[in-house]
């Protein structure tokens, strides 16, 4: 189950677009992986019970091996988790 949430009012805030996505921890990497291929993801927050568990920027350029260290982790904290949300910025481009 994916629940999804936009908040444009941020937009104006942080320069983007803030949405966020209610999963189960099975299925945690596997959203993150298509929200960044999707494209124009700046950031990704995944929080657990309100709290954030991680956080990481998405910069120009990042791709493959330099986001495996933190695919890694995510899949670590998806073993642990059975309920979370993923926050992520989009850019305005």
């Amino acid at each position: 189950m994916v629940d999804q949430q936009a908040r444009p009012d941020e937009a104006t805030r942080t320069g983007g677009v803030r949405e966020e996505f209610r999963v189960r921890g099975s299925q945690l990497v596997e959203k993150v992986n298509e929200l960044i291929a999707a494209g124009n993801v700046r950031r990704v927050i995944v929080k657990h019970d309100g709290k954030t568990v991680v956080e990481f920027p998405l910069t120009v350029g990042v791709i493959g091996s330099l986001l495996a260290p933190q695919l890694a982790a995510l899949g670590a904290i998806a073993a642990l988790l059975t309920e979370c949300s993923i926050e992520i910025v989009r850019g305005t481009d």
